[in-house]
């Protein structure tokens, strides 16, 4: 698949916290970096998505905020 998108973090599904609607669903990107989306429940089953797993996150931003202290 070609997708535009630029910033496609390759991992592991690590967990799947279901909802009635959503889910939230946590890739391990490596180093212990952790990312997670919310995504419907439909979703989780059409992309057959099971913790061990592998995944890639995608992230389309227009914007990113960063802070220090």
């Amino acid at each position: 698949m070609k997708l535009s998108a630029r910033n496609q973090l390759k991992g592991k599904v690590v967990g799947i916290d279901e909802g009635a609607v959503n889910g939230i669903v946590k890739i391990d990107v490596g180093n212990g970096n952790i990312v997670s989306a919310t995504i419907s429940m439909a979703a989780i089953k059409e992309l057959g998505l099971a913790v061990g797993g592998s995944a890639t996150a995608v992230v389309k931003s227009t914007s990113v905020m960063v802070m220090v202290d």
